[in-house]
Protein backbone atom coordinates (compact mmCIF):
# COMPACT_ATOMS: atom_id res chain seq x y z
CA UNK A 1 0.00 0.00 0.00
CA UNK A 2 2.78 2.42 0.72
CA UNK A 3 4.41 1.50 -2.37
CA UNK A 4 1.02 2.34 -4.32
CA UNK A 5 1.14 5.78 -2.49
CA UNK A 6 4.80 6.98 -3.22
CA UNK A 7 3.92 5.96 -7.00
CA UNK A 8 0.77 7.93 -6.95
CA UNK A 9 2.96 10.95 -5.36
CA UNK A 10 5.55 10.69 -8.44
CA UNK A 11 2.98 10.92 -10.80
CA UNK A 12 1.07 13.57 -9.16
CA UNK A 13 4.55 15.69 -9.07
CA UNK A 14 5.36 14.81 -12.49
CA UNK A 15 1.74 16.10 -13.68
CA UNK A 16 1.84 18.89 -11.66
CA UNK A 17 5.11 20.45 -12.83
CA UNK A 18 3.31 20.52 -16.65
CA UNK A 19 -0.23 21.68 -15.01
CA UNK A 20 1.30 24.60 -13.57
CA UNK A 21 1.90 26.49 -16.82
CA UNK A 22 -2.00 26.63 -17.48
CA UNK A 23 -3.59 27.02 -13.89
CA UNK A 24 -2.15 28.85 -11.23
CA UNK A 25 -1.10 27.21 -7.81
CA UNK A 26 -0.02 28.36 -4.25
CA UNK A 27 3.02 29.71 -3.47
CA UNK A 28 5.72 27.76 -1.66
CA UNK A 29 6.33 29.91 1.10
CA UNK A 30 3.66 32.12 1.72
CA UNK A 31 0.86 30.05 -0.18
CA UNK A 32 -0.86 33.09 -1.97
CA UNK A 33 -2.13 31.95 -5.54
CA UNK A 34 0.29 32.65 -8.35
CA UNK A 35 1.52 31.14 -11.76
CA UNK A 36 4.94 29.48 -10.80
CA UNK A 37 6.55 27.77 -8.11
CA UNK A 38 6.62 31.48 -5.93
CA UNK A 39 5.08 34.22 -6.48
CA UNK A 40 6.64 37.63 -7.13
CA UNK A 41 6.63 39.39 -3.95
CA UNK A 42 8.63 36.07 -2.73
CA UNK A 43 10.81 35.89 -5.62
CA UNK A 44 12.39 39.60 -4.74
CA UNK A 45 12.37 38.52 -1.42
CA UNK A 46 14.72 35.78 -2.24
CA UNK A 47 16.99 36.08 -5.09
CA UNK A 48 19.69 33.88 -6.38
CA UNK A 49 22.25 34.08 -4.22
CA UNK A 50 25.46 34.71 -5.96
CA UNK A 51 27.69 35.59 -3.02
CA UNK A 52 31.37 34.25 -3.24
CA UNK A 53 31.46 31.10 -1.86
CA UNK A 54 34.74 28.96 -1.35
CA UNK A 55 35.46 26.72 -4.64
CA UNK A 56 35.92 23.32 -3.24
CA UNK A 57 33.39 23.61 -0.18
CA UNK A 58 30.95 26.17 -1.09
CA UNK A 59 30.99 27.67 2.42
CA UNK A 60 30.46 31.19 2.41
CA UNK A 61 33.14 34.00 2.18
CA UNK A 62 33.36 37.39 3.41
CA UNK A 63 31.33 39.38 1.69
CA UNK A 64 33.43 41.68 -0.52
CA UNK A 65 35.64 39.00 -1.11
CA UNK A 66 36.23 38.16 -5.15
CA UNK A 67 34.69 35.24 -6.55
CA UNK A 68 37.23 33.36 -8.72
CA UNK A 69 37.50 29.54 -9.59
CA UNK A 70 40.73 29.36 -7.39
CA UNK A 71 39.28 31.27 -4.44
CA UNK A 72 39.82 28.54 -1.16
CA UNK A 73 38.74 29.26 2.18
CA UNK A 74 41.18 28.95 4.97
CA UNK A 75 40.64 25.07 5.78
CA UNK A 76 40.41 23.71 2.25
CA UNK A 77 43.62 25.58 1.42
CA UNK A 78 45.34 23.40 4.02
CA UNK A 79 42.74 20.19 3.37
CA UNK A 80 41.75 20.50 0.23
CA UNK A 81 38.92 17.91 -0.50
CA UNK A 82 38.99 15.54 -3.50
CA UNK A 83 36.95 18.01 -5.70
CA UNK A 84 37.86 20.21 -8.10
CA UNK A 85 34.72 22.41 -7.55
CA UNK A 86 31.79 22.77 -5.78
CA UNK A 87 28.54 25.04 -6.31
CA UNK A 88 25.85 25.86 -4.15
CA UNK A 89 22.34 27.41 -4.74
CA UNK A 90 21.88 28.84 -1.47
CA UNK A 91 22.39 28.57 2.29
CA UNK A 92 20.72 26.06 4.79
CA UNK A 93 18.65 28.76 6.27
CA UNK A 94 14.38 29.53 6.29
CA UNK A 95 12.46 29.25 4.28
CA UNK A 96 14.40 27.01 1.92
CA UNK A 97 14.94 24.58 4.78
CA UNK A 98 11.25 23.76 4.92
CA UNK A 99 11.35 22.68 1.18
CA UNK A 100 14.55 20.30 1.41
CA UNK A 101 12.71 19.05 4.78
CA UNK A 102 9.69 18.51 3.02
CA UNK A 103 11.50 16.90 -0.22
CA UNK A 104 13.91 14.67 1.75
CA UNK A 105 11.60 13.17 4.55
CA UNK A 106 8.18 14.39 3.74
CA UNK A 107 7.39 12.61 0.14
CA UNK A 108 6.57 16.41 -1.20
CA UNK A 109 8.24 15.45 -4.66
CA UNK A 110 6.44 19.44 -6.00
CA UNK A 111 9.39 20.84 -4.07
CA UNK A 112 11.81 19.13 -6.35
CA UNK A 113 11.53 21.32 -9.32
CA UNK A 114 11.73 24.58 -7.60
CA UNK A 115 15.15 23.48 -5.74
CA UNK A 116 16.27 22.30 -9.34
CA UNK A 117 15.93 25.64 -10.63
CA UNK A 118 17.67 27.48 -7.80
CA UNK A 119 20.50 24.66 -8.46
CA UNK A 120 20.51 25.67 -12.24
CA UNK A 121 20.66 29.31 -11.66
CA UNK A 122 23.75 28.70 -9.54
CA UNK A 123 25.57 26.70 -12.21
CA UNK A 124 24.99 29.12 -14.74
CA UNK A 125 26.38 31.86 -12.59
CA UNK A 126 29.01 29.93 -11.88
CA UNK A 127 29.47 28.70 -15.08
CA UNK A 128 30.98 25.68 -14.69
CA UNK A 129 32.42 23.18 -17.04
CA UNK A 130 30.12 20.68 -18.50
CA UNK A 131 30.76 17.41 -17.03
CA UNK A 132 30.81 14.25 -19.16
CA UNK A 133 28.55 12.23 -16.13
CA UNK A 134 26.11 13.49 -13.78
CA UNK A 135 25.47 11.33 -10.88
CA UNK A 136 23.09 11.89 -7.37
CA UNK A 137 24.50 10.81 -4.31
CA UNK A 138 23.39 7.55 -3.92
CA UNK A 139 20.75 6.20 -0.71
CA UNK A 140 21.48 2.29 0.82
CA UNK A 141 19.24 0.05 -0.66
CA UNK A 142 17.87 -0.03 3.13
CA UNK A 143 17.06 3.91 2.64
CA UNK A 144 15.73 3.69 -0.55
CA UNK A 145 12.75 1.21 0.41
CA UNK A 146 12.18 3.24 3.21
CA UNK A 147 11.86 6.78 1.56
CA UNK A 148 10.66 4.97 -1.62
CA UNK A 149 12.68 7.60 -4.10
CA UNK A 150 16.47 9.47 -4.09
CA UNK A 151 15.57 12.96 -3.22
CA UNK A 152 19.00 13.73 -5.17
CA UNK A 153 18.03 12.17 -8.03
CA UNK A 154 14.54 13.75 -8.00
CA UNK A 155 16.59 17.24 -8.09
CA UNK A 156 19.34 15.97 -10.36
CA UNK A 157 16.73 14.78 -13.22
CA UNK A 158 14.95 18.16 -13.50
CA UNK A 159 18.46 20.26 -13.59
CA UNK A 160 18.24 22.61 -16.62
CA UNK A 161 21.62 23.60 -18.06
CA UNK A 162 23.23 25.27 -21.23
CA UNK A 163 22.50 23.76 -24.44
CA UNK A 164 26.01 22.41 -24.85
CA UNK A 165 26.12 20.72 -21.75
CA UNK A 166 22.95 18.55 -22.19
CA UNK A 167 24.60 17.42 -25.31
CA UNK A 168 27.56 16.35 -23.38
CA UNK A 169 26.11 15.29 -20.07
CA UNK A 170 24.41 12.28 -19.35
CA UNK A 171 22.63 11.79 -16.34
CA UNK A 172 23.25 8.35 -14.60
CA UNK A 173 22.09 7.20 -11.39
CA UNK A 174 23.59 3.70 -11.46
CA UNK A 175 27.47 4.69 -11.39
CA UNK A 176 28.02 5.79 -8.27
CA UNK A 177 26.09 2.93 -5.56
CA UNK A 178 26.01 3.25 -1.43
CA UNK A 179 26.98 -0.75 -0.69
CA UNK A 180 27.47 -0.27 2.96
CA UNK A 181 24.29 1.56 5.09
CA UNK A 182 25.05 3.59 7.76
CA UNK A 183 23.54 5.74 10.88
CA UNK A 184 21.93 8.97 9.96
CA UNK A 185 24.88 11.54 9.26
CA UNK A 186 22.65 13.85 11.22
CA UNK A 187 23.06 12.26 14.28
CA UNK A 188 26.30 12.33 14.34
CA UNK A 189 29.15 14.64 15.74
CA UNK A 190 31.09 16.14 12.83
CA UNK A 191 34.59 14.78 13.45
CA UNK A 192 32.31 11.14 13.54
CA UNK A 193 30.59 11.85 10.20
CA UNK A 194 33.62 10.71 7.62
CA UNK A 195 34.33 7.36 9.46
CA UNK A 196 30.61 6.34 9.41
CA UNK A 197 30.97 6.68 5.98
CA UNK A 198 34.45 4.99 4.83
CA UNK A 199 33.87 2.26 2.83
CA UNK A 200 30.61 2.85 1.91
CA UNK A 201 30.37 3.94 -1.70
CA UNK A 202 31.46 1.70 -4.46
CA UNK A 203 31.39 2.80 -8.48
CA UNK A 204 30.08 0.29 -10.52
CA UNK A 205 30.28 1.44 -14.27
CA UNK A 206 33.39 2.69 -15.96
CA UNK A 207 34.25 6.64 -15.19
CA UNK A 208 38.06 6.21 -15.89
CA UNK A 209 38.91 9.79 -17.74
CA UNK A 210 35.67 11.03 -17.55
CA UNK A 211 34.30 14.64 -15.79
CA UNK A 212 32.32 13.90 -13.13
CA UNK A 213 29.40 15.95 -11.16
CA UNK A 214 27.51 14.70 -8.17
CA UNK A 215 24.28 16.56 -7.17
CA UNK A 216 22.89 16.17 -3.66
CA UNK A 217 20.62 18.11 -1.67
CA UNK A 218 22.21 20.03 1.42
CA UNK A 219 25.72 19.74 1.68
CA UNK A 220 26.85 19.77 6.19
CA UNK A 221 30.65 19.13 6.92
CA UNK A 222 30.78 17.35 3.57
CA UNK A 223 31.75 13.76 4.83
CA UNK A 224 29.29 12.35 2.45
CA UNK A 225 30.64 14.21 -0.56
CA UNK A 226 34.55 13.59 0.09
CA UNK A 227 34.09 9.77 0.49
CA UNK A 228 32.15 9.30 -2.72
CA UNK A 229 34.50 11.65 -4.36
CA UNK A 230 37.47 9.44 -3.16
CA UNK A 231 35.56 6.69 -4.97
CA UNK A 232 35.28 8.08 -8.17
CA UNK A 233 38.81 9.41 -8.22
CA UNK A 234 39.85 5.81 -7.21
CA UNK A 235 37.88 4.58 -10.30
CA UNK A 236 39.59 7.00 -12.63
CA UNK A 237 37.55 10.24 -12.74
CA UNK A 238 39.87 12.60 -14.09
CA UNK A 239 37.91 15.70 -12.40
CA UNK A 240 34.77 15.59 -9.77
CA UNK A 241 32.77 18.42 -8.91
CA UNK A 242 29.75 18.84 -6.31
CA UNK A 243 26.09 20.32 -7.18
CA UNK A 244 24.28 21.05 -3.96
CA UNK A 245 21.34 22.88 -3.49
CA UNK A 246 22.11 24.00 -0.23
CA UNK A 247 25.10 24.72 1.94
CA UNK A 248 24.86 24.79 6.04
CA UNK A 249 26.60 27.96 6.85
Amino acid sequence: MLDLFRRRALARSSMGSGLARFWPGQCAFCRCWCRGPLCEDCEAQHPVDAGPRCALCALRLPAGTRATDAMRCGRCASHPMPLSRCVAGMDYLFPWDRLLLGLKFGERLEHAPLLAARLSRALELARVDAPDLIVPVPLSVQRLRERGYNQAHEIARRLTLPLDAQRQSRLCALTLMRVRHTDPQAQLPLDERRGNLRGAFAVVKPVHGQRVAMVDDVMTSGATLHEAALALRRAGARDVQAWVVARTP
